[in-house]
């Protein structure tokens, strides 16, 4: 892994002030870390990255990043949200935010930084405020009829992942048809079935990753938000002893 503390700043478009910011999220053990991981292997020798990680009362997730040796570790920082992850990359986003900023300041010009949200649910989005494009994770292990369910992180993300589609046999799951059910209801969205153990898929994720920073940098992206989420209540452990809505402010 190249040492982008000393390296030189990869090409830049002259009129791009600061780094693409991209979301990750998505139900736990879907396998966003992993995502974050592979990401940082296939795209560290060319372009300069940060990752912000979310929990809600550990650093877990930026820990398995620094100990898997993808970044140089003052590149990854971790957000305890102390509350449900959506939250934190929705509705109050400062935590995040000063994070993704203190980062550029202190390690820039990026090309890129990743904003890993903690585990939820499948209505978790990201402000547009927070991010700039958004990739949603499903995976097989979690049933063929996920993507038909629907919500907002399904239906409007930027990207939307089927992952660990190597597992697909052992769980009884029809990729294909699941492909199939989420390009139906993403109305030509893009859908990637992945898998980090296949290198045709993982570069197909580069590629969109690439294109994405392109068009990022040459103002042809325009952030959207994939959709408020409805009013609902938390039985989490970290519950709230009432029920909330989110809204954008």
């Amino acid at each position: 892994m190249p040492d982008q503390r000393l390296a030189p700043t990869p090409d830049r478009h002259p009129h791009q002030p600061r780094a693409l910011r991209l979301g990750v999220a998505g139900p736990v053990g879907t396998g966003k870390s992993s995502i974050l991981a592979t990401l940082c292997r296939e795209l560290a020798g060319e372009l300069a990255m940060g990752v912000v990680t979310n929990d809600i009362y550990t650093d877990e997730d930026a820990r398995f990043l620094r100990s898997a040796g993808v970044l140089p570790t003052e590149r990854i920082r971790a957000v305890e949200t102390g509350a449900c992850p959506h939250t934190a990359i929705r509705d109050d986003i400062s935590a995040n935010l000063d994070a993704v900023e203190d980062l550029e300041e202190a390690y820039g010009p990026l090309d890129l930084v990743l904003v890993e949200s903690g585990g939820d649910n499948l209505t978790a989005t990201f402000s547009p405020a927070l991010v700039d494009a958004q990739l949603f994770c499903i995976d097989v292990a979690g049933g063929g009829d996920v993507a038909r369910k629907g919500g907002p992180g399904i239906t409007g993300a930027d990207l939307l992942i089927i992952n660990k589609t190597d597992l697909a046999p052992y769980v009884e799951v029809d990729v294909d048809a699941m492909v199939a059910d989420a390009s139906g209801a993403r109305d030509g969205l893009p859908v990637l079935a992945l898998s980090k153990n296949d290198p045709v898929s993982v570069a197909r994720l580069a590629d969109w990753v690439r294109e994405m920073l392109e068009r990022h940098r040459s103002g042809t992206h325009v952030p959207t938000d994939p959709g408020p989420m409805a009013p609902h209540s938390h039985s989490h452990s970290h519950s709230h002893s009432h029920s909330h809505s989110h809204d954008d402010a």
